[in-house]
């Protein structure tokens, strides 16, 4: 019997199933370790290295040292003969090139492109800076151009169909750099309903521009000048949205506005203060750092902002589980005593780097544009979660000198041996081919790492042109039950929203020092620290981070519009290639909160959304469910049994909003009002 907030008067407050209805996996975690390694071992060249890498791989996966990210997980499967099987990415990470500034462009090949790879489970990113202003001037229609904010909304609004359509959640980042003339309306384009719901939004920010703001000098928002009649043909050929190229090639620009940096960049910053959105790259510093510097240049970021990639690069993410290279090796007065197994950390991440490395041979490529990329730089997107567990565990408080000079030493560690391990592939299986040693050893990035790294590299090569990123990690973090990414725990007890509902969490290492409802001074929730806190310690694991990181800087509800510009300030001054701000109860639905009444607040907010959304009737033409179902789902509630009419599957009523009723979309059930209740998926 469960008792919560799915319960109504009707039922005396009690939702009751019996046990046979209830969804049950298809597989054990340990059946879904063995598949996933075999796979992965798969592509390994000789059959004793397939049998041996299938072991160590397992035993990596058993023991919770590796954690290969969602789509690895969901996807990664070959049949008795050694064929894939599945029509899924084993990719998390793409960006498109960006949409170039003509209907044709953006409709047949952008939108086309973003949907089959969404709809195959990849999150997409793109930049909307080749597209030209609102009002601009459209010669072959005699008109003026909506502008790349209206086409940022038509790829939003698909995304939401992908969304609706498909077994995973579409995932879609749009990006704007500072130059374009639609950068204000761009910044505020999520504040009007329905403009932009289903992308992340993100601005990416050169070097001039931070030192605009310093100096407080004026700031010019430009465009090629297509309209010039020398220049037209060669703007119809070579845009591409780099305005510094464009102007370095010697052609010229339209200056649209000129305004002063600090009114640009305080519209940016009380938008973020406002919302969370958009957030910052520093777009310029990236392509500085970026060991593809010298072939391919990074355009976007993927929908979470921690992997940077170039048109039609791809990025596979896994981890490296860190509270799982502890052993408990005594007892005291506060609790359990562990230290640091670092010869299995390194053995790890050495075999980390040849699992990825083993996915981009193994996973489909639906278009040969991402084949010919990711395998001409076999990029990965070797990661981490559970700092924020491994701190507390060595008993290091997140976020001081102590712990962040711990940190520093981590990552090093970590990276260091993923980069000789990656040299070594290099020696055993061949270079990434675009490889051009002395050009690559010159990257901002390799220029700081340690000289034994660089003297390999010169010797045998290397196999990645990068290794490194910190992925969210927010559905596996959650399986394990540790800290996400590098974050702290958000609290050691707290409320969260999923498709399960709102239910409380606890976090059970918490109660192993629990004493008289207290907890040692080192138990440190992302809510106890300061925002600068959080930005140092993501600034010295960027450091060592070759890609970004997906990180949050959490602020108190008070926290100012000056606090918030300060704070991005310091995070540029401190070496950090983005930043997301997320001020505490600044969105109106809110996943995680410490407050019980935070329910409440969302089901207010969905309800409104819900509104909006029934009055364009999505759900026109469902196939198999009958619309008087859904539009009167209690008529269809007397005519069902008492003890079954709430549930995940087809036909029930949504144990959530109880106005809806469960409907087959893609691979999952939802509910038809769009409560955002989600029910029973399939998981093959």
């Amino acid at each position: 019997m469960i008792t919560g907030v799915y319960a109504d008067e009707r039922n005396h407050f009690e939702f009751q199933q019996r046990l046979y209805k209830c969804d049950k996996p298809s597989e054990s975690i340990e059946d879904s370790h063995r598949r996933i390694a075999k796979a992965v071992a798969s592509v390994e060249t000789t059959e004793e290295n397939r049998e041996k890498y299938f072991e160590i791989f397992f035993d990596q996966l058993r023991k919770k040292h590796i954690q290969p990210a969602g789509r690895i997980m969901t996807g990664a499967n070959i049949d008795q003969h050694g064929n894939y099987t599945s029509n899924l990415t084993l990719f998390n990470c793409y960006v498109v090139p960006p949409p170039l500034d003509s209907r044709e462009a953006i409709i047949k090949d952008t939108l086309y492109q973003m949907v089959e790879i969404m709809s195959r489970g990849g999150g997409v990113g793109m930049s909307l800076s080749a597209l030209r202003p609102r009002y601009a001037y459209v010669k072959g229609v005699h008109g003026k151009s909506s502008g790349s904010v209206s086409w940022g909304g038509l790829f939003s609004f698909v995304t939401g169909l992908i969304e609706q359509g498909g077994s995973r959640r579409g995932a879609l980042m749009l990006m704007q750099w500072d130059w374009h003339p639609d950068v204000l309306e761009f910044i505020t384009s999520k504040n009007t309903a329905g403009r932009i719901e289903n992308a992340n939004i993100s601005i990416m920010v050169s070097d001039d521009f931070m030192k605009a703001i310093k100096n407080d000098d004026y700031w010019n928002l430009e465009f090629p000048d297509y309209e010039n009649p020398a220049y037209n043909d060669i703007y119809n050929n070579i845009w591409d949205g780099d305005i510094y190229a464009w102007k370095e090639a010697g052609y010229p620009t339209k200056v649209y506005k000129t305004i002063k940096a600090r009114e640009l960049w305080n519209k940016l910053v009380s938008s973020a203060h406002a919302s969370a959105e958009p957030g910052i790259v520093f777009m310029e510093r990236y392509n500085k750092l970026s060991n593809s510097y010298y072939f391919n240049k990074i355009i976007s970021t993927n929908p979470c902002g921690e992997q940077g990639l170039p048109g039609w690069g791809v990025c596979n993410l896994g981890h490296l589980y860190l509270a799982s290279f502890t052993k408990e090796t005594a007892k005291d007065d506060i609790g359990p005593v562990y230290e640091m197994d670092w010869d299995e950390l390194k053995r790890s991440a050495r075999l980390l780097t040849r699992f990825l490395d083993n996915v981009i041979d193994l996973t489909p490529y639906h278009f040969k544009e991402n084949e010919d990329n990711q395998k001409s730089e076999r990029r990965i997107g070797g990661g981490t979660l559970g700092l924020g567990e491994l701190l507390i565990k060595l008993r290091l408080r997140y976020g001081s000198e102590e712990a962040l000079d711990f940190t520093d030493s981590l990552f090093k560690t970590i990276t260091t041996e993923m980069y000789k391990e990656s040299s070594r592939l290099a020696k055993e299986r061949g270079n990434f081919p675009k490889f051009e040693a002395e050009k690559y050893l010159n990257s901002g990035f390799m220029k700081n790492m340690p000289e034994d790294v660089r003297e390999m590299i010169r010797e045998y090569g290397i196999r990645n042109v990068t290794l490194t990123t910190q992925a969210p990690t927010g559905t596996v973090g959650s399986m394990l039950s540790t800290s996400t990414s590098i974050e702290p725990f958000y609290a050691f007890k707290f409320y969260r929203q999923s498709r399960l509902g709102f239910h409380e969490v606890y976090i059970p290492l918490a109660e192993k020092y629990r004493k008289n409802g207290d907890l040692p001074d080192f138990f440190i929730s992302a809510l106890d620290l300061s925002p600068l806190e959080h930005i140092k310690v993501q600034a010295a694991v960027q450091k060592w981070t070759d890609s970004s990181i997906s990180k949050t800087a959490n602020a108190p509800a008070e926290f100012t519009i000056e606090q918030t510009a300060e704070l991005y300030e310091q995070a540029y001054e401190l070496g950090c290639k983005g930043v997301t701000i997320y001020r505490d109860s600044s969105r109106s639905e809110q996943v995680l909160s410490t407050n019980a009444n935070t329910e409440e607040k969302n089901l207010e907010y969905n309800n409104k959304k819900k509104d909006k959304q029934e009055r364009i009737e999505p759900f026109k033409d469902i196939g198999k469910v009958e619309i008087a179902e859904m539009q009167n789902p209690r008529k269809h509630r007397a005519s069902t049994e008492a003890e079954s009419e709430y549930g995940a599957d087809v036909g029930k009523i949504c144990p959530n909003c109880k106005q809806g009723v469960m409907v087959k979309m893609g691979g999952c059930t939802e509910c038809s009002k769009m409560c955002g209740f989600k029910g029973s998926c399939d998981t093959r």
